[in-house]
């Protein structure tokens, strides 16, 4: 084995190496804590690779005899699962499809990455609205309505809908598609909203309903992250979500919401959107699950031959990875046996209102919102931003950049009290100290 000293310098030689500077150690790491092979530190994961590590390292029933069996007879096999099924691949799709997925939306398609999830959830859009609308230029003129401050992914379709920093897209070939405010809730330190968002709305609609004047019967999709996260973990009212639902109605487009970071039982609920009460027809998923695809409810179905009934509209050669069935069948069990979803809910909650009295007692800081896992705060700016990560990493607390200015946390389900209590004495010694009166 490559000694953790030399990990970094081997990467270098045959790739870019510019991650972390530690070595994950991947047998010392435990729950919330990521251990550091190179330095043999650990530090409090809030940053749980990108959201997409939800149980914490090595939960002890990720050791069971029959799951770590079933790992084996996949990882040593890599079947084309979209055409080549086994009793592994349908015992997953059954427990996600009974215990995740909402009855209302039957309909699922598997793939590795979240950014193909978007695009074959975009890709559904276009077939059926190209088909409902006869278009004769081989749907050429179809285009996907998105918001600013979006992040959706960086393959092909996914590359003209995100824009967050333009080094991500920039002298990549994209599409001129419609892109419309994003009317973001600005929350006060007691929870409340702080900005006139009704008026940001009232700039969003107004945006929206020129693209579909300019783009008449073009627009395939509204396409949104029911709370952006890179963009800067920007939360929505449900009173907009409810009017995109309209506008999708009303325009015969698809509404389609993009989970992959929020989805998951990452809220405290199985998928974010389920707290404000409004269905989405197609949302993709990925990051915590494992892996990735979308699931959709029935209104594709006004098209008979839409791509979930005609053979090879989407495809990939393996369906996704067997593997990350498996091991996304183990998390459901244990996260749902073990209530996980409803401890990071009252954890994240209580993590919420910390963040909110530190504010208040000690500022700095404001904009203070999330729900369960998904936390978020803002300072000044990014280069304030930028030196709070430094000295968060050196108080060993990982955390994550959020847009332009803001420090976002995402939590492991397993976390304790004591342990966000460690974090937030971490934050507040970043704080400058009291001011004497």
């Amino acid at each position: 084995m490559i000694d953790p000293k030399l990990v970094h310098s081997t990467l270098a030689r045959h790739q870019l190496a510019d991650g972390y500077p530690f070595v994950l150690d991947l047998e010392r790491s435990r729950g919330a804590w990521l251990h550091d092979a190179k330095a043999d530190v650990s530090y409090l994961d809030f940053f749980t690779c990108f959201a997409s590590w939800p149980i914490g390292y090595n939960h002890p029933r990720m050791g069971e005899p029959a799951f770590l069996l079933e790992m084996h007879k996949a990882a040593t096999n890599n079947p084309s699962n979209s055409d080549l099924y086994t009793q592994l691949q349908a015992e997953f799709v059954e427990e996600f499809a009974t215990r995740v997925t909402p009855p209302s939306h039957p309909y699922h398609f598997w793939i590795s990455g979240g950014a193909l999830a978007v695009e074959n959830a975009m890709k559904v859009a276009f077939d059926w609205k190209a088909q409902r609308e006869s278009v004769t230029d081989d749907g050429a003129s179809l285009v996907v309505l998105h918001f600013k401050q979006a992040f959706h992914g960086r393959s092909g379709y996914t590359l003209s809908v995100t824009n967050t920093k333009a080094d991500k897209i920039a002298l990549f070939p994209k599409f001129d598609w419609p892109r419309v405010h994003n009317p973001a809730i600005e929350f006060d330190l007691e929870g409340g909203i702080a900005n006139d968002v009704a008026a940001e709305e009232a700039r969003a609609c107004r945006e929206i309903e020129a693209a579909f004047k300019q783009y008449k019967d073009r627009v395939a999709c509204i396409l949104i992250e029911p709370m952006q996260s890179e963009g800067g973990d920007n939360h929505f009212r449900t009173e907009f979500l409810k009017k995109l639902r309209q506008y999708a109605d009303e325009q015969h487009a698809l509404l389609v919401f993009d989970e992959v970071q929020t989805g998951f039982f990452g809220s405290g609920k199985p998928w974010l959107w389920q707290h404000h009460g409004v269905e989405p027809d197609v949302v993709a998923f990925g990051k915590k699950t494992q892996i990735c695809g979308l699931y959709s409810n029935r209104r594709v179905d006004e098209i008979e031959t839409n791509v979930f009934h005609k053979v090879s509209r989407i495809n990939s050669t393996w369906g996704g990875s067997l593997t990350d069935m498996v091991r996304c069948k183990q998390f459901i069990r244990i996260i749902l046996d073990e209530k996980l979803d409803e401890n990071v809910a009252r954890m994240g909650t209580y993590m919420l209102q910390g963040l909110r009295k530190l504010a208040r007692e000690r500022g700095e800081f404001n904009n203070v919102r999330g729900l369960g896992s998904l936390l978020a705060f803002s300072v000044k700016d990014a280069p304030t931003r930028d030196d709070w990560l430094k000295r968060l990493r050196e108080k060993k607390l990982l955390a994550l950049a959020s847009g332009e200015r803001s420090i976002r946390f995402r939590l492991p389900f397993v976390v304790q009290k004591n342990e966000i209590d460690s974090a937030l004495e971490k934050i507040a010694s970043c704080l400058p100290a009291r001011q004497r009166a």
